[in-house]
């Protein structure tokens, strides 16, 4: 437990209400829309490992950071990628990073791995001002007109256009990237990563189905991104600039494997590219939301971000140099990574009988990681609902729990864009903070659920101001 206490007058933002394993279900159910989080009993939050619901195929949530290691570790396959993962991410992302499994998991990261050294954020920085620049002139217009807009739609384009310059080359406003986009909102919006009846009756690897909308959706997002590697193909064979296609889908065309040489197929490409606007924009969207969230309800902590941000850059544009500098700001996006992961759930499955932590795990069980729950666990974290940026501080970062942070995953299959996106998400938060003010329509109202990422049930309605506060 950290030695270090924090203020007793914290705020504690939007959560579910915990519950019985019974009551969790059956509040589910009258919700209807698969979300997890309903289910999760109060004893996920106390337990090290335990039984999560009531399941024909039994599931287990795992919370003790040594054990979860071991799992994430895992060097023989003992837990692959769960079955619901796969069913809701293949019809987007084929057989890519995201689900694969095993050997083919292998060649894939170590002919994706030289490519991400084009995420150097040195060569990316510059692509992220420019659109967080364009962002902050459509904000500007949001001003002067005082209507509401969606917060999650807003983030979700920030973050997409910035994928779209550093991996394509392209604004989100050209037409392949715009179709993208706009069909990854339905596909997001409508997934099913997650169906009652499944969870509860289905075998272990059943097919996950998805609805008619979702395939379409993927089928569109498939054609496009085909398009997209098509221009970025085209321009570096009409250009005599050897820079020219110089990004992160040219990089992932270049890769070779390293055993017979051969590249990535065309629907190889698609499925990796594919990954790259789910993890990159998703996901950041997803924090960036519930961040901003609690900014606006939190006047405090917008001051104490310009405070240091005028302290650090002044009232110039905040450069590559200035993020390190910026630590409170940081702060504040890791500390809505812990509380609104964006993977709410890691889940496997046993692909053999097995133990761990002294319980018997037999084969085809669901083995859940719910970072959700280990960032809320009352083991590891002091006042483990609030909203705490300090605890990350220096002066209190050594109290925390080895492991029981992990918004990035671990192990070899640690997120590669960690870095991107920790800069991208310090470089949003600050410029837009020094900017504007956030007001929220109906705080009271706003509930997370665990859909694809962990998002509110509801879209957040915001209007923005200009800066009130010095």
């Amino acid at each position: 437990m950290p030695s270090t206490t924090p203020p007793a007058s914290l705020y504690t933002p939007p959560r579910p209400r915990s519950a019985s394993p019974r009551m969790g279900l059956l509040r589910c159910i009258w919700h209807g829309d698969g979300d997890l989080l309903t289910l999760m009993p109060a004893d996920a939050y106390k337990v090290r490992i335990g039984p999560l619901g009531y399941s024909r195929r039994s599931i287990v949530i795992v919370n003790d950071p040594e054990w979860v290691r071991s799992i994430m570790t895992d060097a023989i396959d003992i837990f692959p990628k769960n079955d619901l993962m796969k069913g809701a991410l293949q019809p987007l992302v084929g057989d890519s990073l995201f689900v694969s499994d095993g050997e083919t998991w292998k060649r894939q990261r170590r002919m994706v791995e030289p490519a991400f050294s084009f995420m150097r954020i040195t060569k990316a920085f510059a692509a992220m001002q420019k659109a967080v620049g364009d962002h902050v002139a459509m904000l500007d217009q949001r001003v002067e007109s005082g209507e509401p807009f969606s917060l999650d739609f807003s983030m979700s384009h920030l973050t997409a256009d910035i994928i779209c310059r550093t991996v394509f080359s392209t604004l989100i406003t050209s037409g392949a990237a715009r179709d993208v986009f706009e069909s990854f909102t339905v596909f997001e919006r409508n997934v099913s990563n997650v169906k009652l009846s499944h969870l509860i009756f289905g075998r272990a690897w059943s097919k996950v189905p998805q609805s008619q909308l979702v395939l379409d959706a993927c089928i569109r997002i498939r054609e496009q991104l085909g398009k997209l590697i098509d221009d970025c193909l085209a321009a570096q064979e009409n250009s005599d600039d050897p820079d020219a296609g110089d990004n992160l889908a040219r990089a992932v065309m270049d890769a070779r494997d390293g055993d017979d040489g051969a590249p990535f197929t065309r629907d190889e490409l698609i499925d990796q590219l594919g990954v790259f606007f789910l993890a990159g924009h998703e996901t950041t969207a997803s924090v960036l939301t519930w961040a901003f969230f609690i900014i606006a309800e939190r006047p405090e902590i917008a001051a104490r971000m310009r405070a240091e941000i005028q302290a650090e850059v002044g009232d110039r544009d905040i450069a590559f140099e200035d993020i390190k500098k910026l630590v409170f700001s940081r702060n504040v996006f890791r500390e809505a990574l812990r509380l609104y992961p964006p993977l709410t759930f890691i889940p496997r499955v046993a692909a053999e009988t097995t133990t761990l932590g002294g319980r018997k795990i037999k084969k085809g069980a669901m083995v859940m990681i719910a970072p959700w729950a280990i960032h809320r666990h009352e083991l590891y974290w002091d006042q483990p609902d609030a909203f705490d940026p300090d605890r990350f501080s220096a002066a209190r970062e050594k109290d925390l729990v080895p492991g029981a942070y992990l918004p990035f995953g671990q192990g070899p299959r640690v997120c590669a864009g960690a870095t991107f996106a920790m800069i991208e998400s310090t470089l949003i938060l600050a410029e837009l903070v020094r900017r504007f003010d956030f007001h929220a329509q109906d705080a009271d109202k706003v509930v997370p659920v665990a859909r694809l990422t962990t998002r509110p049930r509801e879209e957040i309605m915001v209007r923005v101001t200009a800066r009130t506060a010095p």
